[in-house]
């Protein structure tokens, strides 16, 4: 994985995480970034704040859902991966990995702060958000 700056706009929302989740949410963050990088099709993606939570968009080329990370709302040593709720992902995910994932409705993937990532299952996930609005056309 590369390390890529962050955007000065982005950068100070994951100082409000302690040591340990801010680490994981900038791992979580390169392995988006290094998806980005291995789909053409995609182009650059925009790192922003929605809600307040670190977010990837696809504005030049439009080909993906947004994805946002953040930790649960529970607090309970958790974060997630989330996509827009009214796609189809999430059931898509559940189809191609029922059993390396938790997931939480129609809206994320949950990650346990001890537990390292399933990079190249997550990597599909991503990539499958990356490009959503490409398989609809």
């Amino acid at each position: 994985m590369t390390s890529s700056p962050l955007p000065d706009n982005v950068a100070p929302a994951y100082e409000k995480y302690s040591a340990d989740l801010r680490k994981k949410l900038l791992d979580l963050r390169e392995i988006i970034l290094d998806t980005v990088a291995g789909i053409p099709d995609v182009g650059p993606v925009e790192e922003s704040l929605k809600w307040g939570q670190p977010s990837f968009l696809t504005t030049k080329s439009k080909s993906g859902t947004t994805i946002r990370i953040d930790k649960t709302g529970d607090d309970q040593g958790q974060y997630a991966l989330y996509v827009h709720c009214q796609t189809n992902l999430l059931d898509q995910f559940r189809e191609l990995y029922p059993t390396e994932f938790t997931y939480s409705g129609n809206r994320a993937i949950l990650f346990k702060i001890e537990d390292a990532l399933k990079t190249q299952a997550l990597q599909h996930c991503i990539s499958l958000a990356l490009t959503y609005h490409l398989k609809k056309k």
